[in-house]
């Protein structure tokens, strides 16, 4: 099938070479997209490309009648209320790589195209109660800055409502994490999926994206609370973060809430150490950052309304029994009670070899 290129999703496959204006040959047959190629075919001015058909091709019909039936409120059985988020976060996902490349090709992005995506999506957040199924819902194989970044934001929304900010702030925050990293659009190809440790330069370069994310923003937009969540997310409280080693008193609120939520969904995705290890693990690192590096307010508000959803949860343990959460240990809040498939107990507290090695969803 032949596509727009502002239309292809991550996972589409080439069924043919691709060539620029000029003859020069940009991707070849058989290449998996991924959201840098956009950009690279963007940057040779090439317009279309085939593709293999999609299993699950939306048409953009399909699209607008999903959309208009979100804004009317309208649910149907065909499409429960978990499908239609999942659908929301897809267009999101698009709609966050269309800022990214158009942020890469003039400094710049349509704000309002990005309150149309992104609200309707934190709006429907209300009716998930349960944001660790959540969370590992929408958690996604193909992880990139796009799916990233959108789901920093929708925590980060939670976590400024449990916080106490008001639904028109709690937007705001949920803004702040969704365009946090949108200054990387300006940091090298090369340098964003290079998978071997970044030499000093490319490290400099990296860091960067903080200052570049700060100026585009500005460039786009009214909100200097948002602007300052993209130039501060990698501040630490102790002074050890950058791009300005800003200490807890100079770091803006709003920062603190997206940086817990930026380091919990790192964690998740692997890029702070380790590839997608357990959740309950996720959370005690978060737990010991909150001493010193973090805002110890978001991190327990993480703590206090992450855990209790992990109650009635199945498991794998690291002995290769299967089980389910039956209670947090208040002595030990990251060894929960596990009740296992042959009827007995498992105190984690107490049986400290065993491990969770896995939530099942």
């Amino acid at each position: 099938m032949r596509i727009h290129i502002m239309n292809l999703q991550d996972g589409d496959r080439l069924t043919a070479d691709t060539f620029s204006d000029a003859g020069l040959h940009v991707l070849g047959k058989g290449t998996v997209i991924k959201g840098e190629d956009i950009t690279l075919l963007m940057q040779h001015r090439v317009d279309y490309v085939d593709i293999e058909s999609r299993e699950e091709e939306i048409t953009e019909a399909e699209f607008f009648a999903a959309a208009a039936k979100h804004a009317s409120g309208i649910t149907t059985k065909e499409e429960p209320p978990e499908e239609e988020l999942k659908s929301q976060f897809i267009q999101t996902v698009h709609n966050y790589q269309n800022a990214f490349l158009e942020a890469l090709t003039v400094g710049k992005f349509n704000a309002t195209m990005v309150d149309d995506a992104l609200q309707p999506m934190v709006e429907g957040l209300d009716e998930q109660k349960d944001v660790v199924h959540l969370l590992m819902m929408l958690e996604r194989d193909d992880v990139n800055n796009y799916t990233h970044s959108i789901q920093v934001g929708l925590l980060s929304f939670y976590l400024a409502n449990w916080l106490g900010y008001s639904q028109k702030e709690s937007y705001q925050i949920s803004r702040g994490g969704y365009l946090h990293d949108i200054g990387k659009c300006k940091v090298s190809h090369r340098i964003r999926n290079k998978t071997e440790p970044l030499t000093d330069d490319e490290q400099l370069e990296m860091r960067r994206h903080t200052i570049y994310g700060h100026e585009i923003i500005k460039n786009s937009m009214t909100d200097e609370a948002t602007a300052l969540v993209a130039l501060q997310h990698h501040e630490r409280e102790d002074g050890s973060g950058y791009p300005m080693q800003l200490e807890k008193s100079e770091i803006h609120p709003y920062t603190q809430i997206v940086s817990v939520a930026d380091i919990y969904i790192g964690m998740r995705s692997g890029n702070h150490g380790g590839s997608n290890p357990n959740l309950i693990n996720n959370l005690r690192d978060i737990y010991g950052m909150g001493f010193g590096k973090l805002n110890e307010k978001p991190v327990q508000a993480l703590m206090q309304h992450l855990l209790p959803n992990f109650i009635g949860k199945q498991v794998l343990l690291s002995n290769g029994e299967k089980g389910v959460i039956v209670m947090n240990n208040t002595s030990d809040i990251f060894k929960p009670l596990i009740k296992v498939e042959s009827e007995e107990y498992r105190d984690l507290s107490k049986e400290r070899t065993l491990a969770i090695d896995e939530l099942l969803i």
